[in-house]
């Protein structure tokens, strides 16, 4: 009997339709082999901890064919390897699908290994990172099921065989090396952005002007720029401002600002009218509050400097992987290096994608649709349950690029005047999803942007 046939007998047996036999992850571009092999597939789900990981493995039957506990460290990793290689081939099983759930960084380590190790390579081994969210919601379809780690295992290896995987397989190391630098860049943004948010109490205390006036009454245009810091800091009270002859702010604020300014002037007139209106407070606060923004604007040079290390690193990064794929995002106006490294760092490789709407599911830009008879909802939310990250690369890119393509930008400004609510955010993830089947299609045909070639639908 051929494996279509038994394909067939298999989908009668159990009920199903034979057209949708065969999981959608196993048809993507890679898994063409074991398309015709279905029957000949291992799936192992793997419930993993921080000390443990927990495995079970079935047949495409639903057989259960292998249970394991064992240590997540090397050791552990290596005892999973022999008894997975054992099972493949005690049962004739030709290919393996391992699925995991995303729990931190504490997956990491073992989806690498599974994914890598020469002596399962021969399996073709795909190997996925499941949304805790999609493995939970497939739970609740088993009713009055207890919850221990051995089920748990059990839940995601049927979770695989069902073939409701929908992200894409593990990567290789050069991949992951860049996305923890990408992701680590973009934490220490994060990190000046709370160094920010949280100083801002203490300014308004010193300062209080400073840090509630008007864009076009402010004397600086960045509150957290080098003048700004050294006014917050060098003066230890606003009767210092206050007191002071234009003259002196004059000649401090081109000091400080290394001439920048184009009317320094107007400035330090600015400057003492905020101060001069400003409330006063008790000498016993001068300096705590100074001490207090001087170690904020302390740690907020810390964090750039390291940026600055991080965006070395992820230059030298680049150049290991792809840097054709690199250099076709980076043609795209209003996309930089910053946006194209998160985005590459996020997809790996675009053949990992069959189409865009693939790539933008990946992300979590698709939208539910809310209809009953007649009724359909204009207002539909994102999924978001895709790749965060990407989602907020892509979502950033497309603010930018709105801003240098005319294409783009009247994009924005139509879906932005379709609706009454939450027009922005509308507008700007339905310019995300349009960028999307750009960078779909500038990757998968290794070309750079240019306004002739752009004919997409809107």
């Amino acid at each position: 009997m051929n494996a279509d046939s038994a394909r067939l007998q298999l989908a009668a047996k159990i009920g199903i339709s034979p057209l949708i036999i065969v999981p959608d992850y196993l048809s993507m571009k890679g898994g063409d082999p074991m398309k015709s092999n279905i029957l000949s597939t291992l799936f192992v789900g793997i419930d993993v901890s921080s000390k443990t990981n927990v495995l079970c493995a079935l047949d495409f039957q639903g057989n259960k064919l292998l249970n394991l506990k064992a240590l997540n460290n090397q050791p552990g990793a290596e005892s999973i390897l022999d008894s997975i290689l054992d099972c493949l081939n005690s049962n004739s099983l030709k290919y393996v699908v391992i699925a995991l759930e995303s729990t931190s960084f504490y997956s990491t380590h073992i989806a690498n290994f599974l994914s890598s190790h020469e002596q399962l390579l021969f399996h073709k081994p795909l190997v996925y990172c499941l949304n805790p969210k999609s493995v939970a919601n497939y739970r609740k379809s088993f009713v009055d099921m207890d919850k221990t780690d051995p089920l748990d295992a059990f839940i995601i290896a049927d979770f695989a065989r069902c073939g409701r995987i929908t992200s894409q397989p593990w990567r290789g190391a050069q991949f992951l090396a860049l996305q923890r630098l990408t992701r680590h860049r973009l934490h220490l943004v994060e990190c000046i952005t709370r160094e920010k948010a949280y100083m801002v109490s203490n300014i308004y205390l010193k300062f209080s002007e400073l840090a509630v006036l008007d864009k076009d009454e402010q004397p600086f245009s960045n509150t957290y720029g080098a003048t700004s810091a050294a006014v917050l800091t060098e003066f230890l009270s606003l009767d210092d401002i206050t007191y002071s002859s234009i003259e002196e702010l004059v000649a401090f604020v081109s000091t400080k600002g290394k001439n920048r300014f184009s009317n320094p002037h107007k400035t330090a007139k600015l400057l003492q009218k905020a101060a001069r209106d400003s409330y006063r407070l008790d000498k016993v606060l001068y300096e705590p509050l100074n001490t207090s923004i001087a170690s904020s604007f302390n740690v907020i040079k810390a964090f750039e400097d390291e940026i600055k290390t991080i965006d070395k690193a992820i230059t030298k990064a680049i150049k290991g992987i792809n840097t054709t794929e690199y250099q076709s995002l980076i043609s795209i106006p209003g996309i930089g290096p910053v946006l194209a490294s998160g985005i590459l760092a996020e997809i790996g490789t675009i053949t990992s994608f069959d189409s865009h709407d693939a790539l933008a599911k990946y992300a979590g830009l698709t939208w539910r649709i809310n209809q009953s008879g007649d009724y359909s909802a204009d207002d539909t939310r994102m999924t978001k349950t895709g790749n965060k990250y990407l989602r907020y690369y892509l979502i950033e890119a497309a603010n930018s690029v709105k801003n240098n393509i005319s294409e783009y930008k009247d994009f924005y400004l139509k879906k932005y005047g379709e609706v009454t609510t939450h027009q922005h955010k509308r507008a700007l993830a339905l310019t995300s999803r349009k960028l999307v089947r750009l960078i779909f299609g500038l990757l998968t045909k290794n070309q750079i942007y240019s306004s002739n070639k752009v004919g997409e639908k809107q």
